[in-house]
């Protein structure tokens, strides 16, 4: 049968989006966060408690947590990106029963939505902390699929064996299935303790522990010092933060497979917080594992990183 045709000057009746989507759209979290909300019973929409697989309509009610949201449309604002530089101590959470310090308690404010972590840092893990205003970013540059590498520089008490290193990047079965190092370099170090640069492109939890652990090696020291393109840099000191790089910015859009933006507005929290130093440019293929082995090296003596 024909379909009837549509009186001319008539758009098509908007079609519903998955709640994960339109919640992280307003700037809320990330997709994975959301879930969580919504398996808590903490979202509702058009007056009925969500579940896991609803959608919902442009005109739709919905509420987190008794509070309505408000829905904007497409984005239309640039996205925001800043790179916190985590120590140790803090959680990356936005409240702690135990009052702990959190990494969004020294964060610039945000005219409209939050910021949303991408990935997670435990507590004794420090360094490079991607932050965004935009939900679907966050999910993007974390989702398994799209194998974002992340490097991170680690000390081990009294080095590793080359039988040792080839374990770590064949493979080793953990308790959640097999995981690898994609790349391991010696980054040098002082007495019993050695440092070395290694890549992964998955973000499991504290799976770059747990790999040296299964290996049988001691790790003493963690710190993340490259998401994507971008690189922690030695200028942003431990409890700060800076904007990305247009060059940054361009580069991690791409990973994600997002368009690049308008040109961007005025900087982040303008008033509410201070960057330690201006932007660093993009930092290409060629420095990617050693390029922060100075700064990383550091903590072994006075520590940069604490």
């Amino acid at each position: 049968m024909k379909e009837p045709s549509r009186r001319k000057g008539t758009s098509a009746p908007a079609e519903p989006v998955r709640l994960q989507k339109v919640l992280a759209d307003a700037g809320l979290g990330s997709r994975r966060e959301i879930e969580g909300w919504i398996g808590a019973g903490r979202v509702r929409v058009a007056g009925r408690v969500a579940r896991l697989g609803d959608k919902a309509l442009p005109t739709d009610r919905i509420e987190v947590d008794g509070k309505e949201v408000i829905r904007h449309a497409r984005r239309a604002r640039p996205i925001q990106v800043i790179a916190y530089n985590k120590p140790e101590g803090e959680l990356v959470t936005r409240r702690d029963p135990e009052g702990r310090a959190t990494v969004f308690a020294r964060l610039p404010g945000l005219a409209s939505g939050r910021w949303i972590a991408v990935g997670r840092l435990d507590i004794n893990t420090s360094g490079l902390l991607l932050l965004t205003d935009s939900g679907e970013l966050a999910n993007r540059l974390m989702h398994p699929a799209r194998q974002v590498e992340r490097e991170y520089a680690v000390r081990i008490l009294g080095g590793a064996s080359p039988e040792v290193l080839h374990r770590l990047t064949r493979g080793i079965e953990l308790e959640d299935g097999p995981a690898r190092f994609e790349e391991i370099v010696e980054s040098g170090g002082r007495g019993a303790n050695l440092w070395y640069h290694v890549v992964l492109r998955e973000g499991r939890n504290r799976e770059v522990r747990r790999l040296w652990e299964a290996a049988g090696c001691t790790l003493s020291r963690l710190k993340r010092v490259r998401y994507g393109n971008v690189i922690l840099g030695p200028e942003v000191r431990a409890g700060r933060w800076r904007e990305l790089s247009a060059d940054e910015l361009a580069g991690l859009l791409a990973l994600a497979g997002i368009e690049k933006p308008r040109p961007p507005a005025r900087g982040a929290g303008k008033g509410k917080a201070k960057a330690d130093s201006p932007p660093r440019p993009s930092v290409g293929g060629a420095a990617r594992l050693g390029a922060e082995k100075a700064s990383a090296r550091r903590p072994a003596g006075r520590g940069s990183a604490r």
